[in-house]
């Protein structure tokens, strides 16, 4: 097998995870040397980005870094979010690695499904999807949630790989197709879909996270899936029409009924006017209007084109 992999990058964001960086190195330098005298790769590196966090992560990258020849680092000047701090070190790493795999700090996503990873790319698969084989490991409430999500994407056209997050590897051609993308509005594990070339799934267990706790409570997640669905999908403003003529529908309905009662003289004073005006119609316009909103905010964050993070540090591969 030819080996395409020569140089291997994995991309780790960072956000206040002092508890789980000393175990993550370990565990990723073990499989890169493993990797290395099985000559699937001949060099790798682990790019952890510090996403402004508020502990100890960055000092204790820095000693890594020292003391391991795998490590090298980036710190963002400020907390940019995960999908931006995602992209900085796929664009710090593109020129170095021939592949980069991107997986969370807490090895929550099994390390060892890199080596599928690395094989299938050695094998001519430009890009590999990590997915979840089942979601055992979730409560109740996080798997109908994120099943929900997915569905839910499907449904409004949007193209993701079903129990896939951002734990995949890409090879450089691949990368830099990605990265040519101007989007200020990041959803990557939508935008890699777009980017085409030769693609395959590499299936595993999700672990238990090992130490720390989750940067994703409900409310990011809720934020996550309406910046994925109106990052991907025009068919929410599409559904405004078919709401407006349901509305419409009722709304005509109801005239139909407040004149009928109003005539009979079973109603009040400006009971009427009231039920058309504000049970349908106001409903229907703040629905309107708030779909649109988003569509609008996102333009907005678009059209100023401002850097999606500033690095304050960085730490080379040698």
């Amino acid at each position: 097998m030819e080996l395409r992999a020569n140089k291997l990058m994995v991309v780790v964001p960072c956000y206040n995870e002092e508890e789980v960086l000393m175990e993550t190195t370990q565990r990723l330098s073990a499989l890169f040397e493993s990797m290395i005298k099985e000559n699937k790769i001949n060099e790798a590196r682990i790019l952890y980005v510090d996403d402004g966090s508020k502990d100890k992560t960055w000092p204790i990258i820095e000693d890594l870094s020292r003391s391991n020849q795998f490590v090298c680092g980036l710190k963002l000047a400020h907390n940019a979010g995960h999908q931006n701090a995602l992209w900085a070190g796929l664009v710090e790493s593109v020129e170095w690695a021939d592949a980069v795999v991107s997986i969370d700090a807490d090895l929550q996503d099994d390390e060892n499904a890199i080596v599928l990873m690395v094989d299938k790319y050695n094998s001519g698969v430009e890009i590999v999807y990590g997915v979840r084989k089942e979601r055992a490991t979730d409560t109740v409430f996080k798997r109908s949630t994120a099943q929900g999500f997915y569905k839910m994407m499907s449904s409004m056209g949007a193209d993701v790989v079903y129990n896939h997050a951002d734990f995949r590897l890409m090879g450089k051609d691949a990368l830099k197709c990605l990265l040519s993308m101007p989007e200020r509005n990041l959803f990557l594990r939508g935008m890699v879909r777009l980017v085409g070339f030769s693609e395959d799934c590499v299936y595993y267990d999700r672990r238990e996270r090992f130490a720390g706790e989750s940067k994703y409570p409900l409310s990011k997640m809720f934020n996550f899936a309406i910046d994925g669905i109106t990052s991907f999908s025009v068919k929410p403003l599409r559904m405004i029409v078919g709401f407006g003529v349901f509305f419409l529908v009722l709304a005509v309905a109801a005239i139909v009924y407040a004149l009928v009662s109003h005539f009979n003289h079973y109603t009040i004073p400006g009971w009427t006017s009231l039920l058309i005006s504000v049970w349908f119609l106001g409903g229907a316009i703040l629905l309107a209007l708030g779909v649109v909103g988003e569509y609008i905010g996102k333009i907005y964050k678009e059209v100023k084109k401002r850097p999606l993070y500033f690095v304050e540090k960085r730490i080379r591969p040698v």
